[in-house]
C-alpha cells in the first residue's frame, strides 16, 4: 500500500496545476516522461535492496559504492530534507485545519497533527504501517471515484464538443511548445516524492527482497492509472486556460461534473494526503539517523529509533514555532533548501548501483536476485537525465533557488563532514527493529 499510495499526494490533488499550466495538455508527457525516470531509479534501488537489505539503504549503498564520505554526506542531507518536509507537512496541514476551525490558531493544528503522527510512529513500525495502509485507502479511494466520475461525465457527453477535444482546442496539445513540457517534467518529478521509502520499510519485512520487488513491479500501473489517467481526464474535462495554479484542479473538475462539496472533500482527501506524508517522512528520517548513528555519524544514542523519531518531531516542532513568529521567512526557506535534494538523492542512487552491480557481479553473483533492466545503458541513461534535470534548474528562475540553496545543503553537510572526521567513531551498530 505505500508503494501505491507513497507519491499519491499534495505533488498530484494540488501541483498538477502548476504543471497543466506550464505545458497545456501536453503535461501528461511530462507526467509520462517523470514517471519513467522514476520507475528506473525504483528498479535500481530495489536491485540493491534485495541483494542487501539494508534500514538506512540510500546512505548505505552509497558507503558501500563510494565510502564512508558518501554515506555520511547522502545520510545527513536525506536527514535535513526528510525533516524540513516533516515541517513543511506540518505547516500546510495546519493551515487546512485552522480553515475548518478559524478559532483555533494555525501553529497550534499543526502541532497537533505533528504530535498524533509521533505517537504512531513511537508505538511500533506495524502503528506506522497500519496507519499508511488506511491513508493509502483514502486516496487511492479518492482517485478512483474521480476516475469513474471523470471517465462516466465525458462519456456520458457531458463536455459541449468530442470527450476529449479540450485536449487539442485551446492552442493544440502542446500551445507552449515541446521545450515547455520538459520544464514542467522538472516539477513532476518531485510529485513522486515518497516512493524511494518503500525501500527504507522493506527492509523491516521478513521478506525485503520480495517485498521491494512487488512494491517497484506496482509502480508501473501506479503511475499510468493514477497520475496520467486522472491528468488526462482532469485536462479532457476542463479547458487548460481555466486551471488556476495554487488550487487543485480536481476541485475545478468535480465542480464542472457538478458533484457537491466538491471541495471540502478534496480538503479532507488533501489533509489524509498531508499526513500520509509527514507520518512517512518522521518514519524514514528516523530511520536514516538510526543508520547514521550505527556508523559513528551522528550521536550513539540515536541508534535507537524511537528517540531519532522525537528528534525530527522537535525539529518539526521549532519549524513551526518558527512559521507562526515568522511566516513570510520559514516556509520558503524550507522549500528552496531542499528543494533539488530528491534529484541529488535519486542521482546517488543510479551512481551506486552502477558500482555496486559491478562488484557484486564479479564476487557474489547470487545475490542478484532482482536486476536492473539493460544494465549498464539504462542506468547511465538514468545518470544523464538526472543531470539534466539540476541543470534545468540552474537556467529556470523558478526553480533557480531550489537548486542554488539545495546546493548550499550539500555544501554545508559536506563541510561537516570534513570537520567532523577526526571525531566520528568507526564501526556499525545492529539494526533494533521496532517491529511488534
Amino acid at each position: 500500500m505505500m508503494a501505491m499510495g507513497g507519491a499519491v499526494g499534495t505533488g498530484l490533488f494540488v501541483g498538477s496545476a502548476e504543471t497543466v499550466r506550464a505545458a497545456g495538455p501536453a503535461a501528461l508527457v511530462s507526467y509520462a516522461l517523470a514517471g519513467l525516470l522514476v520507475l528506473l531509479v525504483m528498479r535500481m534501488l530495489g536491485e540493491m535492496v534485495a541483494a542487501r537489505p539494508m534500514a538506512g539503504s540510500f546512505a548505505d549503498y552509497a558507503r558501500l559504492a563510494f565510502g564512508d564520505w558518501a554515506g555520511f554526506t547522502v545520510g545527513w542531507l536525506y536527514w535535513y530534507a526528510f525533516v524540513a518536509i516533516v515541517a513543511i507537512e506540518a505547516i500546510a496541514g495546519g493551515q487546512i485545519v485552522h480553515g475548518w476551525l478559524p478559532q483555533v490558531p494555525a501553529w497550534t493544528c499543526s502541532l497537533v497533527l505533528l504530535g498524533a503522527l509521533t505517537a504512531v510512529n513511537l508505538r511500533s513500525s506495524r502503528s506506522f504501517g497500519t496507519a499508511e495502509f488506511w491513508f493509502a485507502i483514502v486516496k487511492i479511494g479518492a482517485i478512483l471515484a474521480f476516475l469513474v466520475l471523470g471517465g462516466a461525465y465525458l462519456l456520458g457527453g457531458g463536455t459541449s464538443g468530442p470527450a476529449l477535444g479540450n485536449l487539442t482546442a485551446h492552442g493544440g496539445f502542446a500551445p507552449h511548445g515541446f521545450g515547455a513540457v520538459l520544464t514542467a517534467t522538472v516539477g513532476v518529478v518531485f510529485a513522486f516524492g515518497g516512493t524511494e521509502i518503500v525501500a527504507v520499510a522493506a527492509a523491516e519485512c521478513p521478506d525485503p527482497g520480495r517485498a521491494v520487488a512487488r512494491a517497484t513491479r506496482q509502480i508501473v500501473w501506479r503511475i499510468l492509472v493514477f497520475f496520467l489517467g486522472s491528468v488526462l481526464l482532469v485536462v479532457a474535462i476542463v479547458p487548460w486556460p481555466q486551471i488556476t495554479g495554487g488550487e487543485s484542479p480536481y476541485v475545478t473538475a468535480l465542480d464542472r461534473i457538478g458533484v457537491p462539496y466538491a471541495a471540502s472533500a478534496m480538503s479532507a482527501v488533501i489533509l489524509t494526503a498531508l499526513l500520509s506524508v509527514l507520518g512517512s517522512t518522521l518514519y524514514a528520517s528516523s530511520r536514516m539517523l538510526h543508520t547514521l548513528a550505527g556508523h559513528g555519524d551522528a550521536p550513539r544514542w540515536a541508534a535507537v529509533p524511537r528517540r531519532a523519531v522525537l528528534l525530527g518531531t522537535v525539529v518539526g516542532c521549532g519549524a513551526v514555532v518558527a512559521q507562526a513568529v515568522s511566516p513570510g521567512r520559514t516556509f520558503p526557506f524550507l522549500l528552496n533548501s531542499t528543494g533539488a535534494v530528491l534529484v541529488i538523492m535519486y542521482l546517488g542512487i543510479a551512481l551506486s548501483q552502477f558500482v555496486l552491480r559491478i562488484r557484486t557481479e564479479r564476487t557474489e553473483p547470487e545475490r542478484l536476485t532482482f536486476r536492473m533492466w539493460g544494465f549498464p545503458y539504462l542506468t547511465v541513461l538514468v545518470v544523464l537525465a538526472l543531470s539534466a534535470v539540476l541543470c534545468s534548474m540552474l537556467f529556470t528562475a523558478q526553480t533557480r533557488p531550489q537548486l542554488l540553496m539545495s546546493l548550499g545543503s550539500l555544501g554545508v553537510v559536506l563541510a561537516a563532514c570534513v570537520l567532523t572526521r577526526g571525531r566520528r567513531r568507526t564501526g556499525e551498530l545492529p539494526f533494533v527493529n521496532t517491529v511488534r
